[in-house]
């Protein structure tokens, strides 16, 4: 297998990418949903917000994609970690996801964690 395949994105969500966490990496590859809150026709870069944080979301390299502020989006992409810490996604794919029940949403993100945990653990005895 090549070195070089793209990865599947982590589910993560935007309160987790925080400098302390697992997620917080540069290059990783990640999945994140949030609400649009600004969009930069100049710069290609789009802010979206969850539970009170905030990413930045570099979308040159989505061409189909309309943006609309209020709108619900999840992008994949990999994760650009700026000098102050500052992340930005650079996003490969996009998606308006507006009626997502974003509850629902982290309940199954939730529960999925705790199969793979499980899973994992009992893989190693």
């Amino acid at each position: 297998m090549a070195s070089n395949a793209i990865k599947s994105g982590a589910l993560v969500t935007l309160p987790e990418l925080q400098p302390s966490s697992e997620f917080f990496k540069e290059g990783a590859s990640l999945r994140v949903t949030g609400k649009l809150q600004e969009y930069s026709v100049e710069t290609a870069i789009a802010v979206i917000a969850d539970q009170g944080a905030t990413l930045k979301v570099d979308t040159q390299h989505l061409r189909e994609l309309s943006f609309r502020i209020g709108s619900i989006f999840q992008f994949i992409g990999e994760l650009n970690i700026q000098p102050n810490y500052e992340a930005i996604l650079q996003a490969r794919t996009g998606r308006n996801v507006d009626g997502i029940d974003l509850d629902l949403y982290y309940q199954s993100l939730q529960q999925l964690r705790q199969f793979q945990a499980k899973h994992m653990k009992n893989a190693t005895t």
